[in-house]
């Protein structure tokens, strides 16, 4: 396993991440427990979580990713400090999907909110500190979950970055937290609270967690260079874009068990446009002779900006198939056919 570093940080996480968002609906604790040793006995170091999961977000299961994560760490205190443990607090209801469930629609990055979300979270984790904690999207109206321009919506209220900050910093001061990243964020929102940090003297953000795939590369255009410059990598989410990128999916196939044949909401990469690109792109893995999981995770493990790629699976066999891409490397001329079919459907499912 590779290990790359986490932002400007002593701190080295491994280039497979291992997402969690199926636990507590596609997956049992067993089977979370399961693939949390599976992974650590790979090389894998960094657990990703948030207060939302599982999805899709309900009520009913709110939590419960977290809560399986805690039951593991609570039989297996040793292994703490062995692990790079990230979750989430959930944003505002702005959008239709956003849940509303969650302390309510005005869910907002304020002191009160941020408290309750990392207590609750911490709570649940059975341990007394996250090594990374997230704003799961923006406390504002912008480019997220598919939105494929800015939306122009002047929202009555957003809570300042600086404010948002200067609480998380109290954190990290407290020994909560020990780092602040963002998630689903654009250039602006990070150029904010680096330049908040400078400002106030407070910690800065370590990490952006955004979506990146061979159908989704439009963090490279304005964030790639604040993770080369300002040291603020990539975790990437949805590298195989729901699963479409393993193949599974061609001509219509819908397996049983899978997230697109279980739930309507996930629509992403399901359009027409999207779904030729996909064809492509696994097409041109097996051409090659590569598994087309493998090939698309391959791809995002290469590029420099991203610190850890992470995977989910809801069994076993694809957790294997996942971490194994670790130890793919596709040449340059594989490289360079992908950017040829790049350059012909760039980005069909931002």
């Amino acid at each position: 396993m590779e290990y790359r570093r986490l932002g400007e940080t002593d701190v080295q996480v491994s280039l497979i991440g291992l997402g969690t968002m199926t636990w507590g609906e596609q997956n049992t604790e067993s089977e979370a427990h399961e693939q949390i040793a599976y992974a650590l006995d790979q090389g894998v170091t960094l657990i990703d979580a948030a207060e939302m999961y599982p999805v899709p977000p309900r009520p009913e299961t709110q939590g419960s990713t977290e809560r399986y994560i805690g039951t593991w760490i609570a039989q297996n205190r040793a292994m703490r400090d062995k692990i790079v443990l990230a979750t989430k607090i959930a944003g505002p209801a702005r959008q239709p999907h956003n849940p509303r469930h969650i302390r309510g629609e005005g869910n907002q990055f304020d002191r009160k909110n941020l408290t309750e979300a990392l207590n609750d979270s911490l709570k649940r984790l059975q341990t007394d500190y996250v090594d990374l904690y997230q704003l799961h999207w923006p406390d504002r109206s912008t480019m997220t979950f598919g939105r494929p321009a800015y939306p122009w919506i002047d929202d009555a209220y957003t809570v300042p970055i600086e404010e948002t900050l200067s609480v998380l910093a109290e954190f990290v001061k407290e020994g909560k937290i020990r780092h602040i990243g963002v998630s689903n964020e654009t250039p602006w929102g990070v150029a904010q609270f680096l330049r908040a940090s400078e400002k106030l003297g407070l910690p800065r953000i370590v990490s952006i967690q955004n979506p990146y795939s061979l159908v989704n590369r439009t963090f490279e255009a304005g964030l790639s260079e604040f993770s080369h410059r300002e040291h603020v990598g990539l975790l990437a989410y949805s590298p195989l874009a729901f699963g479409w990128l393993s193949g599974k999916y061609e001509g219509g196939a819908r397996p049983a068990g899978a997230r697109i044949t279980l739930f309507e909401r996930f629509q992403r990469y399901s359009k027409p446009q999207s779904v030729q690109a996909i064809t492509r792109y696994v097409e041109l893995a097996k051409r090659h002779g590569l598994s087309p999981a493998q090939f698309a995770l391959a791809f995002v493990n290469s590029r420099p900006f991203v610190t850890s790629n992470l995977i989910g699976a809801t069994s076993l066999d694809q957790l294997k198939e996942n971490i194994a891409s670790a130890a793919v490397k596709l040449s340059p001329e594989v490289l360079a056919e992908i950017d040829a079919l790049h350059e012909l459907q760039p980005n069909p499912a931002p």
